[in-house]
């Protein structure tokens, strides 16, 4: 007879290994999901709760976003005054005093002859208020078939009178606070300036991991070139718009051909809203200054035709592929820093959306849509660290960190 063998705990069977690994990686996985689904709930929470803070504390908000627009472009100017052996608080004193003359510049060239046409606004009313008397006589059965409806339905618009205040208490209230804010401003754009170099060096040295402090270099200097540059070029691209507008004014007899070029130039950095407003603009000048509603409207559809040129042929080849931005994403922008700051808020919205499209390049662009539909919500590598890879292990010495950047 043989002798029965032992039963040992290699006999027992096999707990499958694969089953408990797929379980734990898709317990990982809804842990996963569910963590990104937090994340884009608390993200629209704050974009629609942002609204409401920024607006009401705009006094501090509305100048410091302002302030860090003007940093980014400011600073490759600064950097490039201290390269000549400035000093860094002269540098940064001298950037921000180019922008000032700028402003002022454009301010002046502006202002000066509107003031000189304020003076001919009463008879530029006048014939507007003739050529709108004269559409009311050509629509007055319009208005008769109006009434004789509101006659047979008895109903009456009942007149509501809206008491508001004067232009003048307008501009008392508003000027203090707009004097703090301008202060504000630029004290905040100078300091920011001026700490330029300590902040990038915080960043590159005080971080435990080289990867992450090269990133972070990397991300601030992306987002620096691409809201300065794209800055820069819209401004030459304005400024050339400017001068069409101006020549085009002078050739069609138009009086303060410059205020008309300037006010071209510094409409045109509000997208769709600063073209649309200077095409009214000119047509209610043209028809309040010409002999006939025809020649009126010319200077408007000139300009028209100029913008049309200029936004679909000229400024996409200048700007190319880099700073080629989808409309619906500036519209949304555009809407939603005006509602919440008006006019500077829409002036600052493009910068603004710039300057979160280069972050996200780095960090990662969260996929909404895929997300809806069951994938990852960053399902791809940022597009910087897939093009050049960002090294890991140990921290090299301070010197090399600040040559890598």
């Amino acid at each position: 007879m043989s002798e029965a063998r032992p039963t040992t705990d290699l006999d027992a069977p096999a707990v499958p290994r694969r089953t408990s690994r797929t379980a734990r990686m898709t317990f990982a996985a809804q842990e996963l999901r569910l963590i990104s689904a937090l994340v884009v709930i608390l993200g629209l929470g704050l974009f629609l709760a942002l609204p409401f803070v920024l607006s009401v504390g705009s006094v501090v908000f509305l100048p410091l976003v302002t302030a860090l627009i003007l940093t980014i472009v400011l600073s490759p100017l600064a950097d490039k005054l201290a390269s000549w052996g400035l000093p860094n608080v002269l540098a940064s004193l001298l950037s921000l005093l180019v922008m000032l003359s700028v402003l002022v510049l454009a301010a002046v060239l502006i202002l000066q002859p509107a003031i000189t046409l304020f003076d001919s606004l009463p008879a530029i009313l006048d014939q507007l208020g003739e050529r709108f008397k004269d559409l009311q006589r050509q629509f007055y059965w319009l208005g008769e078939a109006n009434r004789q409806i509101a006659e047979i339905t008895g109903e009456t618009a009942p007149e509501v009178v809206v008491a508001t205040p004067s232009m003048i208490e307008e501009f008392a209230y508003a000027t203090p606070t707009v004097v703090l804010e301008t202060l504000l401003t630029f004290l905040m754009a100078f300091f920011m300036v001026e700490a330029r170099v300590r902040m990038r060096r915080r960043l590159l040295l005080e971080r435990s991991d080289f990867g992450a402090s090269l990133k972070a270099a990397r991300v601030i200097r992306e987002v620096q070139d691409r809201v300065a540059a794209y800055i820069l070029t819209v401004t030459m691209i304005n400024a050339g718009v400017g001068v069409v507008v101006a020549l085009g004014a002078w050739a069609l007899g138009l009086d303060a051909p410059v205020m008309w070029g300037g006010l071209a130039a510094i409409l045109n950095f509000l997208p769709y809203i600063g073209p649309l407003t200077m095409v009214a603009v000119l047509a209610l000048f043209g028809v309040g200054t010409a002999d006939t509603v025809f020649l009126g409207i010319i200077p408007a559809a000139a300009y028209l035709a100029l913008h049309t040129i200029e936004s679909n042929a000229v400024t996409p080849a200048v700007l190319g592929k880099r700073f080629t931005m989808n409309p619906v994403l500036i519209l949304i922008a555009l809407s939603y820093f005006t509602w919440i700051w008006g006019v500077l808020g829409a002036l600052l919205s493009v910068p603004i959306l710039l300057t979160l499209t280069a972050f996200f390049d780095h960090v990662g662009r969260p996929n909404l849509v895929g997300f809806l539909f069951g994938e990852p919500l960053f399902g791809e590598p940022p597009v910087a660290e897939a093009a050049e890879g960002v090294p890991d292990g140990p921290l090299p010495a301070p010197h090399e960190r600040e040559r890598t950047v």
